[in-house]
């Protein structure tokens, strides 16, 4: 997987010309938690085997510059925070595709939580999914009623799940496929408004598949969410559709690489390296 990206990086940098003059840093996001200090995944459930595997590390073996890697859904909610919604500094993203998840931006930076799983909406419980088992073990979960699959799932009756489909009869308004997307932005919602009272955001994003159906899931969520915060946390509060969509991480990853490069402790370092390579004194700072 990684020689793949890498290979295909390498051919992207030629295309450009000189690559050592081209290429400042690294940003990779991954589908789950991340040690972002060291760079490792850690119990990625859709990347099983690959637990603290040292991607920066193995990146940087090609690329002999800074590898940044966070959690997927945190280089998202970066990258349409700072291309869509720079003056706003507390802004929630979520993503509904086959799992739930969200990104936290509070006071303009990214929170994480202390092993980098903060914002895992998918396995809050819901109340009337509760015996609806989930890939996790546990039955209720938000993932197990509205994640793309389940939505496409329960539209069909069957096992199998044609998100492609659901979201073709979405967009031509077909009623059931907009009653199931309505109730699972009702089902977001019903967690959402929990995190609405307690982190109280300005803005809400919301993305993945589904929401591509229409605005079946966002009028779900937002008719939840008014419904059930309190008054002065929706005040003020925008609920809308991603407006980046599927680019969004690559933005937020490069928002990240750029943001460290152009860091205050990067080029006191780049300048001491500077120095030290004219001869001259270096003062060393931690």
């Amino acid at each position: 997987m990684f020689d793949r990206a890498r290979d295909k990086a390498e051919d992207l940098l030629e295309s450009t010309g000189d690559r050592s003059k081209d290429l400042i840093g690294v940003g990779i996001g991954l589908p789950g938690p991340v040690e972002r200090s060291a760079g490792r995944p850690v119990r990625l459930p859709t990347l099983p085997g690959w637990d603290g595997f040292d991607v920066a590390g193995y990146v940087s073996r090609a690329f002999p510059v800074p590898v940044l890697v966070d959690n997927d859904i945190n280089l998202m909610a970066l990258g349409e925070q700072r291309t869509f919604w720079p003056d706003t500094k507390n802004l929630l993203f979520i993503r509904v595709a086959s799992g739930v998840g969200m990104g936290i931006i509070s006071s303009g930076a990214l929170q994480r939580g202390a092993d980098g799983s903060a914002g895992d909406l998918g396995h809050v419980a819901v109340g009337r999914g509760s015996d609806m088992l989930c890939d996790c073990g546990n039955y209720g979960c938000l993932e197990a009623l509205a994640g793309a699959p389940a939505v496409a799932r329960s539209l069909t009756g069957s096992a199998e799940a044609d998100v492609a489909n659901l979201i073709v009869l979405g967009q031509r308004g077909d009623v059931r496929a907009s009653t199931a997307l309505r109730q699972a932005g009702r089902d977001i919602g019903s967690v959402l408004a929990g995190c609405v009272n307690m982190l109280n955001p300005s803005v809400v994003v919301v993305s993945g598949p589904i929401v591509e159906a229409g605005d079946s899931v966002l009028a779900g969520i937002r008719e939840v969410v008014y419904k059930r915060s309190l008054p002065l946390a929706t005040a003020r509060l925008t609920i809308a559709k991603s407006q980046a969509m599927h680019d969004v991480g690559v933005i937020g990853a490069a928002s990240m690489v750029a943001e460290h490069v152009l860091s205050p402790l990067a080029i006191e370092n780049m300048l001491a390296a500077a120095r030290l390579d004219d001869g001259a004194p270096v003062a060393v700072s931690a």
